[in-house]
């Protein structure tokens, strides 16, 4: 299983899981997965630390250990 914060980043920003994945152009589906720790594409997580208003240069703080 993946360790990420993304959940807990998401929720800290109010922002929905369907919010999330229209602004990093991503199925909510995809969201859910990779919130319950399954492994997603670096294109997809990059995606997502920009969409949560991160740099990419902070991967470490959304994804660690990745």
């Amino acid at each position: 299983m993946m360790v990420n914060r993304v959940k807990k980043i998401r929720e800290s920003l109010l922002m929905s899981k369907a919010e999330l994945a229209r602004k990093a152009d991503v199925s909510p589906l995809t969201i859910t997965r990779i919130e319950s720790g399954c492994p997603c594409r670096m294109e997809t997580m990059r995606k997502i630390i920009l969409a949560l208003g991160y740099k990419l240069s902070d991967k470490e703080k959304v994804f660690p250990e990745q």
